[in-house]
């Protein structure tokens, strides 16, 4: 069989009907299965076939369908759907990992994401590293005394850093370290991780791939080893799995995936290069923008520049608290990946609980405005943001 284009895996990717044929995917909604004999039932939990199911927390026919779509988008073996992003994430890293292991993780994460590195693994006897992602040398020289893993977000919440995947993955491998990836901001639109040496890839499924603010759900993506062998048996047996209809919301946002958040990256750069040299904006970070310090690895690593922009306003909290009060059309959330754009400042929401100097050493100013770009026109967008700057 040929290879399919992207858009077309998007609609029809592990798509199975059944016998009334339908056109839109069944939803299983069942927790469990019924055998035709007790050898059958006996015969399954010894080896369950590809289309052959036990229990929903093991898996589901419309879930497999999932993850068959989004395994095929993102060019892995295989993938396991999970009951949020943070799910995936605790997920791909507890499996793997036991007491005496040591992870080097980039230190500019999402707050729940450093939780889990900073509070749950050393709890458990993991030795957890924090380094500058940005910088290799970093990497190699925290590499020099092995690891069993590596974590980092490919471009940052919510500064937008850029992270090598490539370089990182060759220093990682030569450590003997797997290399775990949340691509959440990267999208599986733009996104070459596993080409580009990563290992294990983690997704939201909650931003982009709903992309509507309908459902949480999270996708663990590797070889199939290393997700029959070593995600299956910890997610089934802990309970972090997708719900079957949660499933088929994450199947319907997939058919529009490249449409929306191609017209999110165009609207995006369009709001990045509006708000730039502006009197009350200090800074603006969009990859796509030669202005970002990581320009060229941006469009090398990813070939756009996203659907995300960040940007500080002069003045601190009260200013970018005026800003964002002043908005009309854009919404006040902490949500990203959203068909409707999200205003979100996150010192006093996603990374909060951060200590101050915490925040400082990320780059997350108390002007800082995370802006998640949605499929709105862009000029009422780029007008409602200027508007809403004026009210600063």
């Amino acid at each position: 069989m040929t290879s399919k284009g992207s858009r077309t895996n998007a609609v029809h990717g592990g798509t199975k009907r059944s016998q009334w044929g339908e056109l839109s995917e069944a939803i299983f909604l069942t927790q469990g299965f019924a055998y035709d004999s007790a050898e059958q039932a006996e015969a399954r939990f010894l080896k369950s076939g590809p289309d052959e199911f036990i229990y929903a927390r093991y898996g589901n026919p419309t879930v497999a369908m999932f993850e068959e779509r989004i395994a095929l988008l993102e060019g892995a073996e295989d993938a396991f759907a999970a009951a949020s992003g943070m799910a995936a994430v605790n997920g791909a890293l507890t499996s793997c990992l036991k007491a005496g292991d040591r992870v080097v993780a980039a230190k500019a994460l999402f707050g729940s994401c450093l939780y889990i590195l900073e509070s749950i693994l050393p709890r458990f006897g993991v030795e957890v590293v924090f380094i500058d992602g940005a910088d290799l040398s970093a990497w190699e020289e925290a590499l020099k005394p092995g690891a069993q893993a590596v974590f980092f977000e490919s471009m940052s919440n919510p500064t937008l850093e850029i992270v090598d995947i490539e370089g990182v993955s060759k220093l990682a491998h030569a450590a003997g370290a797997i290399v775990i990836v949340d691509n959440v901001f990267s999208t599986p639109v733009y996104s070459n991780a596993i080409a580009q040496g990563a290992d294990v890839v983690v997704y939201s499924a909650t931003k982009h791939i709903d992309g509507q603010g309908r459902a949480l759900g999270g996708v663990i993506l590797g070889t199939r080893e290393f997700i029959r062998g070593t995600v299956e048996p910890y997610m089934k047996h802990t309970g972090g799995s997708m719900s079957p209809f949660t499933a088929w919301i994450m199947l319907k946002g997939i058919e529009t995936i490249d449409l929306r958040v191609r017209a999110q990256t165009a609207s995006a750069k369009a709001i990045a290069e509006a708000v730039s040299g502006h009197a009350k904006v200090s800074k603006v970070s969009y990859p796509g923008l030669e202005s970002h310090a990581q320009f060229a690895l941006a469009q090398r690593q990813l070939g756009a520049g996203g659907t995300m922009v960040a940007f500080e306003i002069a003045g601190g909290k009260e200013a970018a608290f005026r800003f964002c009060n002043a908005l009309e059309i854009i919404l006040i959330s902490n949500n990203l990946g959203d068909a409707k754009t999200i205003a979100t400042h996150p010192a006093t929401t996603t990374h909060q609980r951060l200590s101050p100097e915490q925040r400082a050493d990320l780059g997350i100013s108390d002007g800082l405005i995370r802006l998640s770009v949605g499929i709105e026109d862009t000029d009422d967008l780029v007008a409602d943001l200027l508007q809403a700057l004026d009210a600063v």
